[in-house]
C-alpha cells in the first residue's frame, strides 16, 4: 500500500522502534497506519466491515471487532514485509480511535450486558430531552449518557449490573492494555466535560446522580465512566493478552506504550491541524460532521449543536449529521453494475468515483429541479427518528447524469448546513480555516468545491491527511506522547502539530464560487420545502 520515499530511513525507524501506529475503527473500514519519526505514513492495512440492523438497533458484534482488527494488523504487517522485508514485532507507540458515542456496557467480570448500540441509533429521544432539560446542556441522542438513561427509564434488566460503560475506542484500548481510560474528546461524547478541569463536569455528575437516585441503582455515574487521560500522557501499555488479541501469530511484543484512546472527531481535528481557536474541520464519510473550536461559549443551548472538546480540552461546537455518503455509495454501485453489463467493468473504483463527481461540475445551476434526501438512518437535526433514502423529480425536470450527481452531493451537505448557519449567523462564530477529510475528499476536486459553495467558505484539504484521516490523527497523538516522554521542550499539542508536523505540509484550498453558492441556495430552498416528502416516506413506507 505504501512505500516510503526514503526506504532506508523507514527501515531504520522500524528497526529502532521509532514508529507510531494508529488504528481507527470507522463505520465501514478499520484502518491501521504506521508513521515514521517524521510523521510520514510508511505502511498501512485495512479491513472492511458493516454495521447490522438487528431488532431495530444499529450494531456491530464484538467478535467482528477482533476479527477485523487482526486482519487489519495482518495486512499492515504484510505491507511492511513486502516493502521493507521486515517483520513487525514492536513499534514505539500505539493509539486507538473509533466512532464516538454509543453504548457498550459491561459487568464486573467484563461480560457484555447488551448489544453495542452505535452512534447511528436514534432510540433515545425521551432520555436526551430530559437530560438536556435537567442539565441545561444539549445531550444528543447518540451520546452514551443518553443511551444509559434511556435504558434506565425503560427499566432494562441489565442496567443494575453495569460496572463499566465505554465507547468502542475505550473498549478496544481496555482489552489491549487493561486500562479503563479515554481521551477527553471521546469522553466528551459520553458525558459533558469541563474545559477548565479537563475532566467530566462535576456539577453535572452530581445532578445526574441526584435525579437518577429515584431509579434505585446501586452504582453512580462517577464509578462506571472511563478515566480521562490528557493528550501526551501515557494511558497504559500493551499486555501479553492484548498482543495476542491483535496479533494471534505471536510476533508482536508486549510493553508498547499507548496514548489515550480517542474518538474519530478528535483524531479528525488532529489530522487537519484544527485544534486552535477559530479553526475547524469537516469529516465527510458515512456520517458528516463539522468541528469548530470556539473562542467563547455559545449564548444558549441549541439542539443542533453539540459541545465537545479537542484532544487537549478546548471547547468545540460540533454539528453532527448521521447521513452523508452511504446513499451516494449505493447509487455509485448501481451505476457501476449498469456499466458492467455493457462490458465496461470498473476495476478502478477511485477513478469511477472521480469521473462521476467531476460530472457534477457540469450540472445546471438549479440541479435540473431534482431532489434527494440521503437518510439511510434517522437524522436528529431534522427531527427524524428513522430514515428513508428518497430521490424525486418533476416530470419536466432535467434528469441528466450531471444534475443527478450534483443533487446527490448537495443532499450529503443539506442537514449540515442547518447547523452551520446557526453558528455563523446566530452566534457569529468566526472561522479562519476549515479543512476537509474523510472518504468524500479522497476524490479530488468536486466534493471539496461543492462543499465550499454550500457553506460559502473556503475549504482546504491536506494531501497527507485527506485519505488517512483519523488513523493518521491517532498515530500523531501516539507520536506526541513519545515526543513528550523523550523531550524536555514542553510543547503543547497545538504547538507540536503546528511546529513539528504541519510546518511543511501543503494544503489545497478552494474558495467558494458564486455559481456554486447560488446553486446550493436554490437546492436548499427545494430541500427545505420538500422535507415533508421525507417525513411521509418514513411514515408510510415500512419494511
Amino acid at each position: 500500500m505504501y512505500q516510503a520515499h526514503n526506504r532506508d530511513a523507514a527501515c531504520k525507524s522500524i528497526n529502532e522502534g521509532k514508529t507510531s501506529l494508529g488504528i481507527e475503527l470507522g463505520s465501514t473500514r478499520i484502518k491501521a497506519v504506521l508513521i515514521d519519526e517524521n510523521f510520514t505514513p510508511i505502511a498501512a492495512g485495512s479491513h472492511y466491515w458493516e454495521n447490522q440492523l438487528e431488532d431495530g438497533i444499529w450494531t456491530y458484534h464484538l467478535d467482528n471487532v477482533w476479527t477485523g482488527l487482526q486482519n487489519c494488523f495482518h495486512n499492515l504487517s504484510l505491507d511492511v514485509k513486502n516493502n521493507y522485508n521486515l517483520e513487525i514485532s514492536s513499534v514505539g507507540a500505539i493509539g486507538v480511535s473509533a466512532m464516538m458515542h454509543g453504548y457498550l456496557a459491561f459487568d464486573r467480570d467484563g461480560v457484555q450486558l447488551a448489544q453495542f448500540r452505535t452512534w447511528r441509533n436514534t432510540t433515545t429521544g425521551k432520555a436526551a430531552s430530559l437530560l438536556t432539560e435537567k442539565l441545561k446542556f444539549n445531550i444528543p441522542l447518540r451520546w452514551s449518557i443518553a443511551h444509559l438513561y434511556q435504558a434506565m427509564l425503560d427499566d432494562e434488566p441489565h442496567v443494575k449490573n453495569i460496572d463499566y460503560l465505554t465507547t468502542l475506542a475505550g473498549y478496544v484500548h481496555w482489552k489491549l492494555t487493561g486500562k479503563k481510560a479515554l481521551g477527553i474528546d471521546d469522553a466528551s461524547g459520553m458525558f459533558p466535560v469541563d474545559s477548565i478541569t479537563q475532566n467530566y463536569d462535576c456539577q453535572m455528575l452530581k445532578q445526574f446522580n441526584e435525579f437518577a437516585s429515584g431509579l434505585n441503582y446501586s452504582w453512580n455515574i462517577n464509578e462506571i465512566l472511563p478515566d480521562i487521560i490528557k493528550a501526551g500522557d501515557t494511558a497504559g501499555s500493551l499486555t501479553q493478552e492484548g498482543a495476542m488479541l491483535l496479533n494471534p501469530e505471536g510476533l508482536l511484543k508486549a510493553g508498547i506504550p499507548f496514548c489515550p484512546p480517542e474518538g474519530d472527531a478528535g483524531t479528525g481535528m488532529v489530522a487537519t491541524n484544527s485544534i486552535a481557536e477559530r479553526t475547524g474541520n469537516i469529516s465527510a464519510g458515512t456520517s458528516i460532521f463539522a468541528m469548530i473550536v470556539l473562542e467563547k461559549n455559545l449564548s444558549k443551548v441549541y439542539p443542533e449543536i453539540d459541545i465537545v472538546a479537542t484532544p487537549d480540552g478546548k471547547p468545540v461546537a460540533m454539528v453532527h449529521c448521521n447521513n452523508c455518503t452511504s446513499d451516494i455509495d449505493a447509487w455509485v454501485k448501481l451505476l457501476s453494475e449498469a456499466a458492467e453489463i455493457t462490458g465496461n467493468k470498473n476495476n478502478d473504483k477511485t477513478a469511477f468515483y472521480a469521473a462521476l463527481y467531476s460530472k457534477a461540475l457540469e450540472a445546471d445551476i438549479d440541479c435540473g429541479g431534482l431532489l434527494s434526501y440521503n437518510y439511510i438512518s434517522g437524522e436528529p437535526i431534522t427531527g427524524l427518528k428513522e430514515g428513508r433514502p428518497v430521490f424525486t423529480r418533476l416530470a419536466d425536470s432535467k434528469f441528466t447524469l450531471a444534475n443527478f450527481i450534483r443533487t446527490m452531493l448537495f443532499s450529503a451537505f443539506g442537514t449540515l448546513k442547518y447547523g452551520m448557519d446557526i453558528l455563523t449567523e446566530k452566534e457569529n462564530v468566526r472561522i479562519d480555516s476549515l479543512l476537509g477529510h474523510g472518504g468524500l475528499f479522497k476524490t479530488k476536486g468536486a466534493g471539496q468545491k461543492l462543499l465550499s459553495g454550500a457553506l460559502n467558505t473556503p475549504v482546504s484539504v491536506m494531501e497527507a491527511s485527506a485519505a488517512e484521516g483519523g488513523a493518521w490523527g491517532i498515530a500523531l497523538l501516539a507520536a506526541f506522547m513519545l515526543y513528550k516522554r523523550h523531550s524536555n521542550k514542553g510543547l503543547t499539542l497545538e504547538q507540536f502539530l503546528s511546529n513539528n508536523v504541519f510546518a511543511n505540509l501543503e494544503s489545497i484550498k478552494v474558495y467558494p464560487a458564486s455559481d456554486d453558492v447560488k446553486s446550493f441556495k436554490i437546492f436548499m430552498q427545494r430541500y427545505t420545502a420538500g422535507m415533508e416528502i421525507e417525513r411521509a416516506a418514513v411514515k408510510n413506507f415500512k419494511g
